[in-house]
């Protein structure tokens, strides 16, 4: 049994057979309402939720202290057990929607169908907004109407929120997309029409690299997208992250399957063109920094990390 809680949901509308003139000045009164708040929310971001309830306290955190923009915060939470169902019902902060799912990606559509914003991103519980994110991330498609997906770059911290590297975006290249992934979805934002209008969303089959193959599905569509040069996002290894489970190896291995095998014998290429790509886009030769997120420690007041020598190297992933 699926359990809603919307506070912006607005009343369905029906025409009567007779054409009431009165019903229909009304009807059209709150038609133009609902377009204009629909038009007022800027932005829609979606987190799927299980049994992360500490987790999902720092993200949506991140979310709602956010400057500048009008948005909704989307949350899929698939029946936790861990007392999140305590508490996120009453949280004003968010659209919550307690249901069942068919994994992460699925959760994530089913946010996005009911996204009302024209730009969409999808936020997972171990992942944090940096501040002025997506005020930044707005003004950046307000200047580039043509552009529909903005790739920008990520923070990758460990469970105390203790910096380990970063993650600046790079274009998808056909070839190395199959060995190297070039941004975490954390800092991936979209336009509204990718979804409603292209209908690429997420194939649910895939419950572990469903984010692979969604951007596959966006290069094999042509969608405009380019590399937004600023860190939005932060993502943090809790210990628990769905890529290192039995699955996520399995559903590696049946990708790799589907590697072309003129593609696969050149492999040690692309690799090596890839890091010169990095390596050209200054991905080795990073300045200092500094982030601020909400740790497990502090939930109600983020924290500041310096960063004196910032490395774009993650030990162990692609």
């Amino acid at each position: 049994m699926a359990l809603t809680i919307d506070r912006n949901a607005g009343k369905s509308n029906r025409l009567s057979s007779h054409r009431n003139p009165a019903r229909l000045q009304d009807y059209d009164c709150q038609h133009r309402a609902q377009l204009l708040t629909m038009a007022a929310v800027k932005f829609s971001i979606v987190t799927p939720s299980f049994r992360n309830s500490r987790w999902l306290k720092l993200c949506i955190a991140s979310v709602a202290d956010q400057q500048g923009v009008e948005l909704e915060h989307i949350v899929q939470d698939s029946c936790s057990d861990d007392g999140t169902q305590n508490w996120l019902p009453h949280d004003q902060r968010v659209r919550a929607f307690i249901e069942k799912d068919g994994g992460m990606y699925d959760a994530v559509n089913r946010g996005y169908r009911r996204a009302q914003g024209n730009i969409l991103a999808h936020l997972n519980c171990d992942e944090q907004y940096l501040p002025g994110a997506l005020k930044a991330v707005h003004d950046f498609f307000e200047a580039h109407p043509e552009i529909e997906v903005a790739l920008a770059g990520a923070i990758v911290t460990d469970a105390d929120g203790k910096y380990l590297c970063q993650r600046p975006a790079l274009m998808p290249h056909p070839q190395h997309i199959w060995f190297r992934f070039m941004a975490l979805t954390a800092a991936i934002f979209i336009r509204r029409r990718v979804i409603h209008e292209r209908g690429i969303f997420f194939d649910p089959r895939w419950r572990d690299l469903g984010d692979v193959h969604w951007v596959m599905a966006m290069m094999k569509n042509k969608v405009p997208m380019v590399v937004f040069d600023r860190y939005t996002s932060a993502f943090a290894l809790t210990g628990d992250n769905m890529n290192l489970k039995p699955n996520a190896i399995r559903e590696k291995n049946e990708t790799n399957a589907m590697i072309p095998g003129w593609v696969r014998m050149l492999k040690p290429v692309w690799i090596a063109h890839h890091r010169l790509r990095r390596l050209a886009a200054g991905h080795f030769s990073l300045k200092p920094t500094s982030y601020s997120i909400y740790t497990l420690q502090s939930p109600e007041k983020r924290v500041q990390f310096d960063v004196p020598k910032p490395t774009a190297i993650w030990r162990n992933q692609r």
